[in-house]
């Protein structure tokens, strides 16, 4: 079986490049794909596609050799299965608010006895080789997402749920839970308390075993994470780095012609 590019590094002690997609379009994930990333994940939950254009984006970045890999909708175990029996290495799942949805959630990953997968690995039998029945469970990450005040009350619990691989930090949802909707969500947070429970995940991460993943919205903020100890940073995504290259050339143009009229606003969903 394709070994997993993801536990590679880490074994080796190398912070893991995640790339993020959130257009359901093969070319775009192929071209995103040959960038050099390490790995890539398709964000079912929030992007504007389907598992039907799951499948076909993860044919498409099959040539780059990038590690694959899904933000599930929800803790549904069809979905979890699904994308695993698409090619799917990593599993990020959202809202793990107690140990006993973190067990849950390493259970849809892995096969019997360690878990309760069922076996089908219809595209992942082509893609991901021999033997995934007797690999699989070694080679799959499993992620938690930690974005709630629930989650963080019962952290050290889920931090030390057998079958989790990590915990990966959504900065947008926290911050909308620990203030209560008086701050914007968003990346790259520079208030003291979010660092400080940014940094508290992080602890409990090393204190437990298991890895540290951040979504980021920068190179520097992610690079910043990675002097933290974070194991794993996302840097943006793909309609962020289409919004934000096109604006960049519009402003650049507006400048060399002396044109003032006034540019839209770079938006993206998190």
């Amino acid at each position: 079986m394709l070994k997993n590019k993801v536990k590679q590094l880490w074994a080796d002690g190398h912070p893991v490049l995640h790339g993020w997609l959130s257009v359901g379009n093969p070319f775009t994930a192929e071209i995103m794909a040959a960038q050099g990333y390490d790995a890539i994940s398709v964000d079912i939950q929030h992007g504007a596609l389907d598992y039907s254009s799951v499948l076909p984006m993860y044919q498409a970045m099959r040539a780059s050799r990038v590690a694959l890999g899904a933000r599930v909708p929800w803790l549904d175990p069809a979905m979890i299965m699904k994308v695993l029996d698409a090619g799917a290495l990593n599993v990020i799942c959202p809202m793990i608010n107690t140990p006993e949805q973190a067990s849950e959630f390493g259970s849809y990953v892995r096969y019997p006895p360690a878990g309760s997968r069922s076996f089908g690995p219809t595209r992942a039998n082509f893609a991901l080789g021999d033997n995934i029945a007797g690999e699989a469970n070694d080679e799959i990450v499993a992620l938690a997402m930690v974005e709630t005040r629930q989650a963080m009350t019962n952290l050290e619990a889920i931090a030390a749920t057998p079958g989790l691989d990590g915990l990966y930090i959504g900065p947008a949802d926290l911050t909308f839970a620990l203030f209560e909707g008086r701050l914007a969500p968003g990346f790259d947070r520079e208030e003291p308390e979010m660092i400080e429970a940014i940094q508290k995940i992080l602890a409990v991460c090393k204190n437990t075993g298991i890895r540290a993943a951040l979504h980021c919205g920068t190179a520097e903020y992610a690079a910043r994470a990675v002097d933290w100890g974070f194991d794993m940073c996302t840097v943006s995504g793909d309609s962020r780095l289409l919004a934000g290259a096109a604006a960049a050339s519009v402003t650049r143009f507006r400048e060399l012609t002396d044109d003032t009229r006034a540019g839209s606003t770079v938006k993206g969903g998190y």
